[in-house]
């Protein structure tokens, strides 16, 4: 009989459907010590925990008999999943749980913050009865800005809309096509803040979205603009929120987190016109019971055999089937990262072409792993390989697949290319036996470099002293470049250049860059290198 190790705090719901089918044993050991795990893991082949687990590499490695190892939430930041990949362990996650949750506790906000609910409840409650200190305003024709307009964005739109409000919206990934059918209008982030009375974030923490909310968009933002973040602490830029309620541009602010955490001593609570509460957007019986039950369900899928919808990472494969494909699986995430990175606009379509060697084996993973690179740039904490697909399909994004069995020149070659209402970018990698994997092509340009973790990128006219204007840059900052290549199609036209750089170039550097005469674009990528 398989066995399952229950070491976190589950809703009665979730274990009953582990426990229903009488096909499992079902141990639970609740805040076991972590040495006490290592020394009774290698007798289970599922285990399932929350977030008090930490699911360590030693872990992983104690586990001989795991198949699978199920996270009752939307995050896997406790469980080593590179380490679980290595191993052929399945790790899986239920990001759907808590979406209407969210999205209700953030409408809840805003209808507190445009009927001043809390300081009014609290103003009672001291003993006054004050009725026009909070006279209010309603919802209907007011116009919702939403940042981010993933499952949970979605939902708040759907909401807004029944209440008679109007919604502009921007995604890097929403169409007009989507858009309409929604009955929502889309807009550049620009449009989305100018035009909006009430805005609301709902995008995840990455390096892009950090501060995607500052003093520059603030100053573009309707006077008396009310502000809501429900998502992540850091999307909004806290002092620049303090900056805006002091000059009267933010009127009010509704947050649920928070740069740092606990937010006990922050300045923001001290404004009347800031609603505060301490990250409870996901915390009602309803998503504790759903993710749950949406990981037991999951396990026991996956222990009989069957597939699951919400698998982190890699499908476990032959050592023979892994040993052909992973090269292409790396390679495809990487060339899709970079041209996602180096894509103006959002994505509308990914067309994959894969030649000789990869045309030859199952293309799935190595297709998920691409789209997972695309996505990634702005979804980072919701993509996974399994995951991918599916979050494509609910963007909006076709995705074209074809094959060639050879190539003319290359014994493999994965070509990915983006189409979007901005332009085209197409990216082309190899790999090498024995020299690894190679990035061959960018758009019209031919060139021939191995990726790195760090890169720079620009885009120039073919003269001279541009390539070493750069290198006097980097190199006064300490910036040492590790590989170079440059790609150019005539003498004195259009050019590229990739830059392999040892460690992250700041802003203010690439601003320098830009200014080279002669330099048209200038870029900073990081990209997925496995160590």
């Amino acid at each position: 009989m398989l066995r399952i190790l229950v070491t976190d705090p589950i809703s009665d719901q979730g274990l009953k459907e582990l426990y229903v089918s009488g096909e499992f044993e079902v141990v639970e050991q609740v805040g076991i010590a972590p040495a006490d795990l290592l020394s009774v893991i290698g007798d289970f082949d599922a285990l399932l925990v929350r977030s008090q687990t930490k699911v360590t590499k030693e872990v992983i490695a104690a586990g001989k008999r795991l198949r699978v190892i199920g996270r009752a939430g939307v995050g896997v930041d406790n469980i080593d999943v590179r380490a679980a990949t290595k191993a052929g362990i399945l790790v899986i996650n239920a990001p759907d749980g808590n979406t209407i949750t969210t999205a209700e506790f953030t409408f809840s906000m805003m209808l507190a913050l445009a009927r001043h609910i809390p300081q009014a409840n609290a103003n009672l409650r001291d003993g006054k009865w004050d009725r026009t200190r909070f006279t209010g305003v309603e919802l209907r024709d007011k116009t919702l800005g939403v940042i981010g307009f993933g499952r949970i964005g979605t939902e708040v739109a759907k909401r807004a809309l029944t209440f008679g409000m109007h919604v502009i919206a921007y995604d890097p990934f929403l169409t007009n096509a989507r858009a309409e059918k929604m009955g929502i209008q889309m807009g550049t982030i620009e449009e989305t803040i100018r035009k909006a009375d009430f805005i609301t974030v709902h995008t995840p923490l990455t390096k892009e979205t950090r501060h995607v909310i500052s003093d520059k968009e603030f100053s573009q933002m309707k006077r008396g603009v009310k502000i809501l973040n429900c998502a992540r602490g850091g999307i909004i830029d806290e002092s620049a929120l303090l900056r805006a309620l002091d000059e009267g541009i933010v009127s009010g602010a509704a947050l649920d987190v928070y740069e740092e955490e606990p937010a006990i001593a922050n300045p923001l609570l001290a404004y009347p016109q800031v609603i505060a509460t301490p990250h409870l957007g996901a915390s009602t019986v309803e998503a504790q019971v759903n993710v749950a039950v949406d990981v037991a369900v999951g396990l026991v899928q996956l222990l009989r055999g069957e597939s699951y919808s919400h698998t982190v990472n890699l499908p476990a494969l032959s050592p023979e089937a892994r040993k052909k494909v992973e090269p292409f699986v790396v390679l495809g995430e990487i060339i899709g990262s970079l041209a996602a990175q180096t894509m103006r606009g959002g994505v509308q379509q990914v067309q994959i072409r894969y030649e000789g060697e990869p045309a030859q084996q199952p293309i799935d993973a190595m297709t998920r792993s691409i789209l997972k690179g695309v996505l990634t740039h702005f979804y980072r904490e919701e993509v996974h390989v399994i995951s991918a697909t599916l979050i494509a399909e609910e963007m909006g994004i076709e995705v074209i697949e074809t094959k060639q069995p050879r190539h003319g020149t290359y014994a493999n070659l994965i070509e990915v290319r983006l189409n979007g209402d901005q332009g085209t970018v197409a990216v082309a990698g190899t790999f090498v036996p024995g020299h690894g994997l190679r990035i061959v092509q960018i758009d019209e340009y031919s060139v021939d470099i191995a990726p790195s973790e760090a890169m720079v990128m620009t885009w120039h006219r073919d003269q001279p002293g541009v390539i070493g204007y750069i290198g006097g840059i980097l190199g006064q900052e300490g910036v040492n470049i590790a590989s170079m290549q440059v790609g150019r199609q005539e003498i004195g036209g259009q050019a590229i250049m990739l830059l392999g750089v040892d460690r992250e170039v700041s802003e203010a550097l690439l601003k320098q860059m830009r200014d080279v005469i002669g330099m048209d674009r200038v870029l900073y990528v990081e990209l997925p290198i496995q160590s």
